[in-house]
């Protein structure tokens, strides 16, 4: 489990095409960004939790997450399954103004990553599979050959034409009402959106089972089972995402912070950060201010 927390004043744009996973290599992530992230899956299998909600991962699928949007993927490589993938990740407000031109663009490009989006993915991109696919080929193409000077400006050409066919794709969906999460398993839809209202506080079992009428062994095994990881892991890790999001938004001290996130013992807070981030929370808050200057 992962955050990735990208330097974008020194490369704006972190991007790959057609990056594959193979033999239980990248089997389970659970991660954000501090900017957007588009994915765009080629070949996969397996589920993703995203706003407490479970998607299956399907070939076709196109996921837009917004910052700091935690989500957690499991993937399966039964019958040497493949993950194949094409992403990117950048700050949104550093090309913003490339899109002033258009305004209709400009509207729902802003809307992508400040709005409340009815959905996170998107599924049989079909037709738009191949436009999506040969905006992110054009950009790997043309990588190779580029100066750093001439990198920022087809960086932005580039998200001014994956936006355009995000935003066909889009409309579509959003003007015919089609369903476009495929969702199997609402128990754990339940458990999640109850650890979403309570993990700032101490976890009990068999009080997160009393209140969904479950026995705490099936919301366990179920649990586990559905995402791969503990009730606990999942708990600890989105508490650990919750100050990351404190630390790099707010003035708050540390102690506070760890309180907030229902950690009362702030050493205890500062042990598990590090264990997670590979860094303090002091040395993480210093090295984003330092970022945000440069």
């Amino acid at each position: 489990m992962s955050f990735v927390a990208g330097n974008y004043s020194e490369v704006p744009l972190h991007f790959a095409y057609k990056r594959k996973s193979v033999n239980y290599e990248h089997r389970e992530t659970f991660h954000s960004h501090l900017g957007v992230e588009i994915l765009l899956i080629h070949q996969g299998k397996g589920t993703m939790i995203v706003n407490n909600i479970r998607y299956d991962i399907k070939p076709g699928m196109l996921c837009i997450f917004q910052p700091y949007q935690l989500h957690h993927l499991k993937l399966e490589y039964d019958d040497g399954q493949c993950f194949e993938r094409s992403l990117v990740t950048f700050e949104p407000t550093m090309f913003e103004s490339y899109f002033e031109k258009w305004p209709s663009l400009h509207s729902f490009y802003k809307f992508m990553y400040l709005g409340e989006l009815p959905f996170p993915c998107m599924y049989d991109t079909g037709d738009e599979l191949r436009i999506l696919d040969a905006v992110f080929k054009s950009l790997d193409d043309q990588l190779p050959m580029l100066s750093e000077a001439e990198r920022y400006e087809e960086f932005s050409l580039f998200l001014v034409m994956l936006y355009r066919s995000i935003k066909h794709a889009w409309d579509q969906r959003t003007e015919a009402g089609q369903p476009t999460a495929l969702r199997k398993n609402h128990q754990v839809e339940h458990i999640l959106t109850w650890i979403e209202a309570n993990y700032a506080l101490p976890f009990r079992l068999d009080d997160m089972a009393k209140s969904l009428h479950l026995s705490p062994y099936h919301v366990s095994h179920l649990f586990k089972e559905t995402t791969g990881i503990s009730i606990s892991e999942y708990i600890m890790a989105r508490r650990v995402h919750q100050s990351v999001l404190l630390l790099t938004t707010t003035k708050k001290p540390i102690s506070l912070i760890a309180e907030e996130i229902g950690l009362a013992n702030s050493s205890y807070y500062c042990k598990l950060f590090k264990q997670r981030m590979g860094i303090t929370p002091h040395q993480y808050r210093k090295k984003w201010a330092r970022n945000l200057k440069s």
